[in-house]
């Protein structure tokens, strides 16, 4: 199966070629959007993802049409962002954003059912850190409805686009004293709100407790 170019043509001096780099991306944020051709036609969907060693771990309903497709091993693009900042120029040309983009082109396989439910209490305690251990255990019925996909990133290809830097205006911008800088831009973890259902008396979890500030530190192995 051919590969596309990897190759970042735009701006090239910003692609890096680090795996740890990537890895740190991955780490940063719950959700990859993944793209696939399907019935003669592209499609493109938001999932929940981790990584979890050298795999990237997507999960979903065995009754998700796009999920079987994948679960089948059809040709994938994966596409992984996190907004750093706004890059504010003293143009609006140069004006853009700080990123971390990553694009990994590959295909899923489905896990092994002895190793399912260490993958999905795995996946669990990275979007929560901590919540397995407050939880009962997944039911057949469960397990037997849920999708569990593995992707190898050293199988497959991927490129890593950052931005980073100040903004390039040129001396003639620079002179004319507009202000110039970054606006930070973060994902922070809000104030826990009890469903209406749960009762006032239980306390609210440690897992929970422990979401607060940027998102930043994921489980990552």
């Amino acid at each position: 199966m051919s590969q596309p170019s990897t190759k970042v043509t735009r701006i090239a001096e910003k692609q890096s070629t680090s795996l740890s780099q990537l890895e740190e991306l991955l780490d940063s944020t719950p959700l990859a959007t993944i793209a696939l051709v399907r019935d003669g036609h592209p499609l493109i969907f938001p999932t929940g993802m981790a990584r979890i060693g050298d795999e990237l771990v997507i999960h979903g309903s065995t009754g998700s049409p796009w999920m079987r497709d994948v679960a089948a091993g059809v040709p994938v693009a994966i596409a992984v962002t996190t907004l750093d900042g706004v890059l504010v120029a003293r143009s609006g040309f140069e004006s853009s954003f700080q990123f971390h983009s990553a694009v990994i082109f590959g295909a899923f396989e489905p896990i092994p059912a002895e190793d399912k439910v260490r993958y999905l209490e795995t996946l669990t305690d990275t979007f929560i850190p901590g919540r397995v251990a407050e939880l009962r255990a997944s039911s057949k019925k469960e397990l037997a409805a849920t999708l569990a996909l593995r992707l190898r990133i050293s199988e497959s290809s991927w490129s890593l686009k950052i931005g980073d830097g100040w903004s390039e205006d040129p001396d003639e911008d620079i002179a004319a004293g507009a202000w110039a800088g970054i606006v930070p831009l973060t994902t922070v973890y809000g104030e826990p709100q009890r469903s209406p259902d749960c009762d006032e008396s239980i306390p609210v979890p440690e897992s929970v407790l422990g979401m607060r500030g940027e998102l930043t530190n994921r489980r990552k192995e």
